[in-house]
């Protein structure tokens, strides 16, 4: 009776290979592109920052539409014919999409948008703080109070 050793290693790239194999027919992998983002809060500003490494900032395109903020693109992948060779493509690519909701009160126009190095920066003035607004009160005279009359 033979004694088969399990060998972790050799068993995690079985798995990894099986997971990340291209679709039939396919040359891709299965693996889809999103953009990782913070969110930061300052001040005067909430400040997104949005890593697009690859992607052209022609291929981005930013939205604000019912307070909702829509960052959306294509990181075009850059694939090669090898016919002698294998060739193992990890990095993704495809078209991605990511929203979200602003506080009320943002004034879309203020939005502004940067990008630089790969690093797409959008800073979103935060809503003014509604203050109270105090109402003088007029004592006596004929407007004072309708359908009264001074006496």
């Amino acid at each position: 009776m033979a004694i088969v050793r399990w060998e972790p290693v050799r068993m995690d790239r079985l798995f990894n290979s099986l997971l990340d194999a291209p679709a039939a027919g396919n040359r891709a992998t299965l693996r889809r592109f999103i953009p990782a983002m913070d969110l930061v809060e300052t001040p005067d500003h909430y400040v997104l920052k949005a890593d697009l490494p690859g992607v052209s900032e022609d291929d981005i395109k930013l939205e604000v539409q019912d307070n909702v903020l829509t960052v959306s693109g294509e990181r075009k992948s850059e694939t090669k014919d090898e016919r002698d060779g294998f060739v193992r493509v990890e990095r993704a690519s495809g078209s991605f999409r990511r929203s979200l909701t602003l506080p009320k009160g943002v004034d879309a126009e203020g939005v502004t948008a940067a990008f630089d190095k790969g690093v797409l920066e959008v800073r979103i003035p935060r809503p003014q703080e509604r203050k109270p607004h105090r109402v003088a009160i007029e004592v006596g005279g004929p407007a004072a109070i309708e359908g009264q009359q001074a006496a």
